[in-house]
């Protein structure tokens, strides 16, 4: 299946490239997230004359995305307190949408999809390294730190 890419999409390609994918990729995520359009002749003379636009709005999520990285990186570790046993294994887990509500409650929005957690949920106390992908272009690493709920 062959789309023209209306923004960047990473290890794919960038705007206005003509790719060659799966067709369940494209049918199920390229297209439906407004991210492709099926390269036919009248929509590569749409792309065209919509370029600039698209681009401009590109540039305008980067600069976007910049200015909330600093944010991040202004941030000292993000505290989360967690009920634990003795030995500091955690009775549940801190997942990828408790880090955006820390994030979001301390002033940085950050979406739930945004947070890179490879490795799975965290699942004991202590200090953690957790990457964060704002846009294609844009990650880093913020600090996490699990603490003990104290008991009243």
């Amino acid at each position: 299946m062959d789309v023209i890419l209306l923004e960047k999409v990473g290890k794919l390609g960038g705007i206005g490239d003509r790719v060659s994918v799966k067709s369940g990729f494209g049918r199920n995520f390229l297209l439906p997230q407004g991210k492709a359009v099926f390269a036919t002749a009248e929509n590569i003379a749409d792309f065209e004359r919509r370029r600039a636009e698209l681009e401009s709005s590109a540039e305008g999520k980067l600069a976007e995305a910049n200015t909330r990285a600093e944010s991040l990186e202004n941030l000292d570790a993000i505290m989360i307190t967690a009920v634990a046993g003795e030995e500091g294994k955690l009775f549940g887990s801190v997942g990828p949408r408790d880090i955006a509500d820390a994030c979001t409650a301390l002033g940085v929005e950050l979406a739930k999809s945004e947070v890179k957690m490879p490795d799975g949920a965290i699942r004991e106390l202590g200090e953690f390294d957790v990457q964060v992908q704002l846009h294609t272009d844009v990650s880093l690493t913020i600090q996490v730190l699990v603490n003990e709920e104290l008991s009243a």
